[in-house]
């Protein structure tokens, strides 16, 4: 089957997070809300249609997590990233944030220090602090349009006495995919230090041209035995309101005392029927699709980097390796850092997500969603270019 990405879905009025914005930012009901992190593409006909037949069924009571949808985890994973896991290893949990705090509640304690690599999803800052832990900004090095790790500092960083470090991979903002040279020396140096691995690798599905996404844990025994992976169907086939994912925890006294955890939060038992269908459907039919989506959203990062260099170059812009978002310096265009959002909002009628957002480093940056049509991504770039 063809897949049309061009094709416009009105989301408004859906009550869909980032476009009921339109309502709420501008009278006249004419802005493009590029922000929050789903896809203006419907998913798979597979997911559509699988939704519709157990509507149908009509009855929708309680559900179990049938053998089914974990092999359709374990082969997707080998056959997408060539790691091999085991059914035991699989915890599903109701979504990656869920599952990150759980870690954090599971293997730390107040006042413990958690470390993260700035700049960075904001839910990292709020799962921390509201869990009264200490968090550690290990800011990642800017240079030439790409983000690099200082080993250095994130040595001396994990040698005080960090508890856990919880990594963003590929990386959302700024669209880095770590390669395995870089998450084996990130590894070497929790275990040597005794710092817990949390990789969030919910965007590990959605990664451009000659790039490789190297799961954490299957690098080798021993940083498995010392990490938690969480992944999650939902931004790879656009279903993030259904809410699912999975941790992969290796090392059986780790998932142990993680699902005592998940027991005392009684949150062990009955999952949404819709989440664990639509996943295991995903998971089983969904690869043409991202197959066919992959190059769409790549040209559209190609299309992003040549109009900001020919036409906003006071705009920074480099193609991400992974993620279908945008980080674009806007140091440059004279504009109090402050004031960023809300300018383009104004003068563009163009939302993007604030860079304050995601860290301090994130001062001057705004993020670009650019899972949507063509189209879409040509219209604001033009409005952006028309209001400076």
């Amino acid at each position: 089957m063809r897949y049309n990405f061009d094709e416009i879905v009105d989301r408004k009025n859906t009550d869909s997070h980032r476009w009921n914005l339109v309502n709420k930012l501008w009278k006249d009901k004419d802005g493009l809300p590029l922000s929050t992190a789903d896809m203006d593409f419907k998913s798979p006909i597979e997911i559509i249609q699988a939704i519709k037949d157990r509507a149908d069924h009509g009855i929708f009571g309680y559900a179990f997590i049938p053998d089914s949808y974990y092999e359709a985890v374990i082969n997707w994973v080998k056959s997408r990233h060539n790691w091999e896991i085991k059914r035991e290893w699989l915890i599903c949990t109701s979504g990656v944030v869920f599952a990150l705090n759980t870690a954090i509640v599971t293997f730390t304690n107040p006042e413990d220090s958690i470390l993260i690599q700035t700049p960075v999803y904001p839910p990292f800052f709020s799962i921390i602090k509201n869990n009264n832990r200490n968090l550690i900004e290990n800011q990642l090095i800017y240079k030439d349009g790409r983000y690099t790790i200082d080993f250095d500092i994130l040595e001396k960083q994990l040698s005080s006495g960090v508890k856990m470090i919880i990594l963003c991979s590929p990386h959302n903002p700024v669209g880095r995919v770590w390669s395995y040279e870089e998450l084996k020396t990130v590894g070497e140096l929790c275990i040597k230090y005794n710092v817990l691995m949390v990789s969030d690798e919910i965007h590990s599905d959605i990664v451009y041209s000659k790039i490789k996404h190297t799961p954490l844990s299957s690098i080798s025994e021993e940083i498995a035995n010392n990490s938690i992976t969480c992944i999650s169907p939902t931004k790879t086939f656009n279903i993030p309101g259904v809410g699912i994912s999975t941790a992969i925890i290796p090392n059986k006294k780790l998932r142990d005392e993680y699902n005592k955890t998940l027991i005392k939060m009684a949150a062990n038992g009955t999952h949404n029927i819709f989440s664990i269908l639509a996943s295991e459907i995903a998971y089983r039919h969904g690869a043409e699709w991202l197959d066919q989506l992959l190059p769409y959203l790549e040209s559209n990062a190609n299309l992003m980097e040549m109009y900001i260099r020919e036409n906003i170059p006071a705009i920074k812009f480099s193609k991400p390796e992974g993620t279908y978002l945008g980080w674009l310096d806007c140091r440059q265009l004279g504009i109090e850092h402050e004031n960023l959002r809300d300018y383009f909002v104004l003068r563009a009628k163009v939302e993007l997500q604030d860079g304050r957002l995601f860290g301090s480093n994130g001062l001057g940056f705004l993020r670009f969603n650019f899972a949507t049509p063509r189209s879409v991504v040509k219209e604001a770039l033009e409005r952006i270019k028309a209001s400076l």
